[in-house]
């Protein structure tokens, strides 16, 4: 059961390894936001490549229909990344050793929707996943397996997201045979140092050129690609793909150089890419050269 590309690793090495996938369920198609184009999820698309079986409810609460199919399908396991819908008590019922979920983070910290840019936004030196049993509470099942990884300073949602989905296609298969011989410990988490990661808002995109350089960093990687760490300048709305920190000290919220190095609340940053709104994103020399933002403007009051 997953939905977004993140899931894609980990049902592909299920599948080369010769893991019995009797079917897949991920979220229904979306229309595009003009309702010109449907839009599969990635694992729809990949479980059509592979010719499996797969199911697309819009809800599976009191959904008679796919409770009958799972309870005939009888399946030993059910493996669960990013699927993005609650799975009610009674289908948790019907796999004979549960519903296992891939969470990208080091349970108990970072519960819910946006762990992976919540972990960066917070400045974390290290980030995991952690395999854990479905419960009737979010993300607070027992966990049978940790994998840790650092979270390196260039890193952003689409690297980190990347790398923890290679590290779980890697670490499921063994986790799956322990699984199945009874090999594993469950343990329960602590749940009294949970932290929950809820969904962005857009607005937290917003930049705050109060805050600190490493902050601001944090908030333009954690919302790559969307919904970005933004700024207004003259009514238009600029989007930071790629930002460094920089050495270099003036006003907080002024533009320090003619390369965008920009003020914060101890040292700046330099700009590497970005993005004017409706406009293709433009490495950072590219820019500067037809932009109305020069050295000496300030970004603050916007």
């Amino acid at each position: 059961m997953g939905t977004p590309y993140f899931a894609v690793p980990i049902l592909k090495s299920l599948y080369q390894n010769g893991y019995n996938i009797p079917a897949v369920y991920t979220q229904p198609p979306q229309k595009s936001n003009r309702g010109q184009k449907i839009n599969k999820s990635p694992i729809q698309g990949f479980s059509e490549t592979l010719n499996i079986e797969f199911r697309t409810p819009s809800s599976l609460k009191d959904n008679k229909e796919e409770y009958e199919f799972l309870k005939k399908l009888n399946p030993d396991l059910a493996i669960v990344v990013a699927y993005g819908q609650i799975i009610p008590k009674e289908i948790l019922s019907l796999s004979k050793r549960g519903f296992i979920n891939i969470h990208a983070s080091i349970l108990p910290k970072w519960r819910g929707a946006a762990p992976i840019q919540r972990s960066i936004m917070n400045l974390d030196k290290e980030t995991g996943i952690s395999i854990m049993k479905i419960n009737d509470k979010l993300d607070s099942g027992p966990v049978c397996a940790y994998y840790k990884i650092e979270i390196k300073e260039n890193d952003n949602t689409t690297s980190l997201s990347d790398k923890l989905s290679l590290l779980a296609a890697e670490k499921i298969l063994d986790v799956v045979d322990d699984i199945m011989d009874g090999n594993l410990k469950f343990e329960e988490q602590i749940h009294s140092k949970a932290s929950y990661a809820n969904k962005i808002n857009k607005i937290e995109g917003k930049i705050d050129w109060n805050n600190s350089a490493r902050k601001i960093i944090g908030i333009i990687n954690g919302l790559y690609p969307n919904p970005g760490g933004w700024f207004n300048f003259e009514g238009e709305r600029y989007k930071i793909l790629s930002a460094k920190i920089s050495e270099k000290k003036g006003q907080i919220g002024e533009v320090l150089s003619e390369n965008l190095e920009i003020g914060c609340a101890d040292l700046s940053i330099k700009v590497l890419e970005i993005q004017r709104e409706g406009k293709q994103s433009q490495k950072i020399g590219q820019f500067m050269l037809g932009s109305k933002i020069k050295k000496g403007s300030n970004l603050r009051n916007e």
